[in-house]
């Protein structure tokens, strides 16, 4: 069961999700405008915040970057928008999924649970603790403590940041393809989702002060640079 902030100004659809995700056993805080989600966060965090990009109060999307600031919580974004700028927009404020309205309650169940799975704290393709170097740098993924230390300092990253960080990781100096890292790390699939892909190693690289860790190969996909220490 996970804790859900449902921020969602029509009345009628937010109820009828939030049914849909009690029948999966989710806990779930309603909200019909922006006002009172910050002050509703210091007082016990989420799990997940399901939030609509127009609310009569303001914008979705300032929302997020205010609670990036502060914290790590995965962010699913409702919207009637469509274009592929605004699902980009909405991935660049640290988005971990988007869903396009109208949409079924089913269909929003199932996004929440892909976006949970992608935040659990185990992740089977990597090791516990894993030190990697590229040039003077050090990168330290911790994946059952959910930490990456760039240089002794946190690196914070969403649940999809942190899924692609990961699989690249595990997989240093191959040349994985946009379909493969979606496959493997997002689990869905839309037009215009591969640019998704380059939204997020986008994130990644400023947050791992964007000193070369990736590298695009052109027409194919990204690579990973940094290497494990080698043994004396």
């Amino acid at each position: 069961m996970a804790r859900i902030f449902f921020v969602e100004d029509n009345e009628g659809l937010r109820e009828a999700a939030t049914g849909y995700l009690k029948l999966d056993d989710h806990e779930v805080v309603e909200f019909g405008r922006l006002q009172g989600v910050l002050e509703a966060l210091k007082v016990r965090e989420p799990d997940l915040i399901i939030l609509d990009v127009m609310l009569p109060d303001g914008n979705g999307f300032q929302l997020a970057r205010s609670i990036r600031r502060d914290y790590n919580i995965p962010i699913i974004f409702l919207t009637a928008k469509t274009s592929e700028s605004d699902r980009i927009t909405g991935f660049e404020v640290g988005g971990d999924d988007y869903v396009l309205k109208p949409f079924s309650s089913r269909e929003l169940s199932l996004r929440v649970k892909a976006v949970l799975k992608r935040t659990g704290k185990k992740i089977a393709e990597s090791k516990v603790s894993e030190r990697l170097l590229f040039k003077e740098s050090e990168l330290v993924i911790d994946s059952q403590a959910h930490l990456a230390l760039l240089d002794g300092k946190e690196v914070n990253l969403t649940a999809a940041e942190w899924k692609i960080l990961m699989f690249l990781a595990a997989n240093p100096m191959m040349v994985l393809s946009r379909s493969r890292i979606l496959g493997e790390c997002l689990e869905y699939m839309f037009e215009g989702s591969e640019r998704t892909v380059d939204t997020h190693v986008k994130n990644i690289r400023s947050k791992l002060g964007d000193s070369g860790w990736i590298e695009t190969v052109r027409g194919f996909g990204y690579r990973f640079c940094g290497q494990p220490p080698v043994a004396p």
